[in-house]
Parts: C-alpha cells; structure tokens; sequence
C-alpha cells in the first residue's frame, strides 16, 4: 500500500480517528516487493538500483542549547515545490500490494473487510494520474569556449545532479480545541509556481508523508525546555523502486519557555549522509540567527555541482558578525559506502549476533529491529542492507516506521522494518519473522526468531567471517571501519557465488545470455556451501542481479565485486602452483 494514497484518502480533521494506534486492521498484502521477479526467458529485464538507493545514516546525538529567537522566524513556505520526475518519481512510502496476484483474505469481521476494499481501492488510484508532471530542468552543459573546460570538470562532478529536490522544516502546532500536536511544514525551500493540478495534489501528499516520517511517534508531544537533537534518515520509495532519501534533523527551536521540538528534513535523490549531515550544522547554525539566513545558504548549495567521488566542492556563505565563510563539501572516495556507517550496528549487537541478522537477510526473511533512538534504527537498518552488497534488498524497506502504520508488520512478504520499542506489544504477536532488540537494557537482542538461523551460513564461512571482523579492532571509525566490515562479507559472496560469470552463456552476437543455474551451484564444493547456495540462487535479490548480468554483453566485468572475484581467483592459482 501507499502512505501517500493513504494520507489522500482521509478527511485530515479525522486523520487520526480513522487511523488510531488503538484500531488494529488486518491489511491483505500480495505483495510488497519493491520489483517483480522477471523469468529468465523473457524479453523484459528490470535493471537493478545499485546499492546507493539505501539512504547513508551517520547518525548523531547531542544536547541541544540554542539562544533566543530574534523575531525573524515567520517566513512563509508560500508556494508548493514541484517534484522531479523521470528517474527519480514521487515518493510512495510502502510498495507494492498488488492487485495483479490478489489480496489474501481478511480473518476479521465485515468492517474490517471494509477497511481492506478501502486500502484496495486505493492501489488502484495510486497507478492513474502520473502522466503529466513536468520533469525539472537539469544543469545544462556550457557551450562555446566554455566546453574544453567542461570536458576538465567531468570527472570531478557527478553530472546533472542537484544536492538536494528540498528542505522543509516541519513544527509540531497545537491542534484546535485539543492538548495535541500536529506536524505542520512551516518553512519550504525551493518554492515553485506554476504547477498543474495534479502535480499540485501529487507533491501535497508527499509532504504530508514527510511530516509523518519527521514525528513518527504520533501526535502525543508536550512543551519541552530541553531536547537532545537526533539526527535520522529514511527511505521514500516508489512502486517501481526508485527511491529518494529523507535526511531529518529534530531540534529544540530558539524561544523562551517551554516549546515543542522542530524538525528539518532535506529530501535527496542523494544518498551521501556524511555531506548532508554537515549541511544540517549550517541549517542549524544560520537557524539560531533567523530563518532568513537559510534561503541564501540553501539556494547557494542547490546551484552547486554534487562532487565526484573523492572531491570537494566550496560553498560560500555570508552570516552577519561573522563575514563570509567557505563550507567544504567532501564525498568519500569509495563512494558505494558514503550512505552507512557501521558503528551503531556493532554497538548493539556483537559480532556473532550481526551475523545471525545478516543470515536472515540473505535469504529475505522477515526482520524486524526496535530501538527507542530513531537514529539508531534508521542507522542499523541501513547498514544491515548494505552487509548484502553487491546485491541489493528488494522488498518492503522503511527505516522508521510511523504510528500510524504499525500494521505493515502483518504483511506476509519480506521486509526490513524499524520500530519504536513503545510498540513492541504490536509487533510480537507475529510469527515466522526475526524480532532484533537493539536497546542498551536488553537481555536477549533476539526477541522473535525461528531458531535456524546460526545454521543458514557455512560454519567455515562464519567462522572465516567473524576472524575479518575481528581486525575491525584496530580500525579507526568512518571510512576505514566500513572498510574491514564490508570486505568481510564481500567475500563471503565472492567465496560462494562469486563464480557465476562462468555460467552465464551467449548465442549469437547481441543476444542476452542465459543463466545456467543448476550447472552452477552443481558446481560448488563442499556440499554445505552447495547447500546454502541453492537456496540464496532462489531470492529476488540474486535474481534480479542475474538478470542485469544476462543483459549485458560478454567481456570483462566492473565494480568492486568483480575486481574482488578477480583477486580471489589469482589467490587461488597461485595456491595451486606452490602445491604442485
């Protein structure tokens, strides 16, 4: 189903009456895959989003101390930002409940069933109505002497990228005639003119989603006088699986007295959080002298060029009392890591334990993670899927999961999902799935589980797995620790996959090539390693894989795996050389 849809289709004076933590529906979910598995022997290929579709989570946690409002607060968002398209669609929050295979019945009374044509309903509008967005200008390319220069700064930008689509600040305000509070965006950048109807109505829902992504706790907020600001992210994803990242900052706002916290929220194709995370410290640097300061800030940044891998680009920016300052905006050189950091995951949970959760991924089971800290969840989540690289999850992904929709827990499909432990009692009453607890008073992080999961990996490739993580000991934290956590399961898959080049066939020049499966895992030794691999052979995320591998023409392979597989087998050679 779709937050967006969902949020369209409820009178907003009764949104939270008709969807009350306290109702209890049962949802009839087909499917909640992100892509449709595609046969090997049709024409049609899905390609499949690389990994940089998972939003980074370098998450952060401190007090927050701001000074006084100065007055200048009060700046109207005005008009409505029009959203990209192309490539990068609308965000629709929960994807794919198919009406195609059907809806699996509901075991509830008539009302409920009720509910169920509602939410049916609803599938169906979500694929009308998305022919007529206007597709945002990209950065064009200069022309004339310009070009030769151009042609020199190719490399050192990611063409036609913008950092950001938007930043929105959202406010908890106090609801009429009530003791609640209900988020509200109070602050837009970029504004827009001109949008079509559609587009207008379209961009209205999205919104309204974010505002729930911001404070997915619900609406039972009170004045607070101090606040530890938490820095989180999550995840918008489209029924064809593109995604656009949401990076959220919640803060204390300048004030006297008691006030509700506030909430930034930067919208990206992008999934880079280290930079935007330094772009929430001059938001928020410029937000303690006035709103005003943002815009210069932000419209500075949106014309700027996203830097290549390894490089810089300088902002600058002017700040009363302070003149104009330089920011430096560096991407990572090893760019498929810039969107995780590791070090939350291996706070919560040791080594042996990771490795647990990283068994039931990999066969797309059903996980789902509790935390109090939003940051912690939507950090551990992330770093879970990336452990999965080369391949990429395919299912239901929602970092943060709202209130509001605590009942995509009951879907049958797989999912990765973060929930508030406040809501552990909704999520426990379900069976066959992976409940991880990541709190600091935990007993037991395993509060769910179906028992076989320490014996879903090879014992010799767990073994060889947690002996790389433990050189993680003497690596610094950042780039260098994802570094020794992602080389120690990257080979693990090129130890037990990481031969399939080899049986993939060709025909005749142009033709795709075809996977010969059985030949392949017939292939493997020892028998429990052949054992494991027949089973992950028969996920989405190693199908849809194959499928791009097929596409492509015969020749040598690029990427990290590949020069990884390529290292492997050298090893191997040169093993058997000194036996001989």
């Amino acid at each position: 189903m779709d937050l967006i849809q969902l949020f369209s289709t409820i009178p907003e004076q009764n949104l939270e009456q008709q969807l009350s933590p306290n109702t209890r529906r049962s949802f009839g979910f087909s499917s909640l895959r992100i892509k449709k598995r595609i046969n090997s022997e049709d024409g049609g290929f899905t390609r499949r989003r690389g990994l940089r579709s998972f939003s980074s989570t370098r998450e952060s946690s401190r007090k927050e101390s701001v000074p006084e409002d100065d007055g200048d607060s009060q700046l109207s968002g005005g008009e409505k930002h029009m959203m990209k398209t192309g490539e990068q669609p609308k965000g629709n929050i929960i994807t794919d409940v198919s009406e195609k295979h059907g809806a699996i019945p509901s075991v509830e009374d008539d009302g409920r069933q009720g509910a169920l044509k509602r939410f049916s309903a609803m599938w169906s509008s979500l694929r009308k109505g998305k022919r007529d967005r206007v597709k945002e200008p990209e950065l064009t390319e200069p022309s004339g002497m310009e070009a030769a220069e151009n042609t020199t700064r190719q490399h050192r930008y990611a063409s036609g990228q913008y950092f950001f689509e938007y930043l929105v600040v959202v406010s908890l305000k106090k609801a009429k005639d009530s003791n609640t509070y209900e988020p509200q965006i109070t602050y837009q950048f970029p504004k827009r003119d001109g949008m079509a109807r559609s587009q207008k109505e379209e961009e209205e829902k999205t919104l309204k989603a974010i505002t729930l992504f911001c404070f997915p706790e619900g609406i039972n907020w009170a004045p607070l006088t101090e606040y530890h600001s938490e820095t989180f992210s999550f995840v918008l994803t489209e029924i064809d699986g593109s995604r656009r990242n949401g990076y959220c900052r919640r803060l204390l706002p300048g004030g006297r007295g008691a006030r509700p916290p506030e909430a930034y929220c930067i919208i990206s194709t992008l999934a880079c959080f280290g930079l935007f995370s330094k772009i929430f410290d001059e938001v928020e640097k410029r937000r303690q002298i006035s709103m005003a300061m943002i815009y210069p800030f932000m419209q500075k940044l949106r014309e700027a060029p996203f830097p290549a891998p390894g490089n810089t680009v300088e902002i600058k920016s002017f700040i009363p009392e302070s003149g104009t300052e330089i920011i430096s905006l560096t991407r990572p050189l090893d760019s498929w890591l810039e969107h995780v950091n590791f070090a939350t995951l291996f706070d919560c949970l040791t080594d042996q334990q990771v490795l647990l959760v990283f068994a039931a991924a990999v066969l797309e089971r059903r996980i789902i993670f509790i935390a109090d800290e939003l940051g912690t969840l939507s950090q551990v989540i992330h770093a879970v899927a990336a452990l999965l690289y080369p391949f990429t999850w395919q299912h239901t992904f929602i970092s943060i999961v709202p209130e509001i929709l605590i009942d995509v827990v009951m879907a049958p499909t797989p999912y990765l999902l973060g929930v508030q432990k406040r809501l552990l009692d909704q999520v426990t009453d379900q069976t066959d799935l992976l409940v991880v607890d990541l709190s600091e008073d935990k007993k037991d992080p395993f509060i769910v589980s179906i028992g076989d999961e320490g014996s879903i990996l090879p014992s010799k490739l767990q073994s060889e797995i947690l002996e790389a993580l433990s050189k993680r000991q003497n690596a610094s934290v950042g780039e260098e620790l994802n570094r020794v956590v992602s080389e120690a399961f990257l080979q693990f898959f090129v130890k037990t996959v990481g031969h399939y080049a080899s049986y993939v066939k060709y025909g005749r020049a142009g033709e795709r090539g075809v996977f010969d499966k059985r030949s392949f895992y017939k292939a493997i030794e020892p028998k429990v390693t052949r054992h494991f691999v027949k089973k992950f052979i028969q996920t989405q995320m190693f199908d849809l894989f194959i499928q791009e591998v097929e596409q492509q023409q015969p020749g040598p392979q690029q990427g990290v795996f590949h020069k990884k597989i390529l290292e492997y087998q050298e090893k191997k050679k040169k093993e058997k050389t000194k036996k001989h």
